[in-house]
């Protein structure tokens, strides 16, 4: 069951992709669409993963050196 689940994630993902590259090359409006909420899920992905990279810079090393 969970192999379906990641494989079904795995198909949103390189679908995703291929919308975003399509999309670039002047695609339709729905490939378009998809490709903006392809890049926005990313965009949420990533946000958390750089505010927690931020806070670790400031509590890694304070010696300056």
């Amino acid at each position: 069951m969970t192999v379906l689940v990641l494989l079904g994630v795995l198909a949103l993902v390189v679908g995703g992709c291929a919308c975003v590259v399509w999309a670039g090359r002047g695609g339709p409006r729905w490939v378009r669409a998809v490709a903006t909420v392809t890049l926005a899920a990313g965009e949420l992905v990533r946000r958390p993963q750089k505010s927690r990279r931020q806070s670790l810079k400031g509590t890694g090393d304070s010696d300056g050196g």
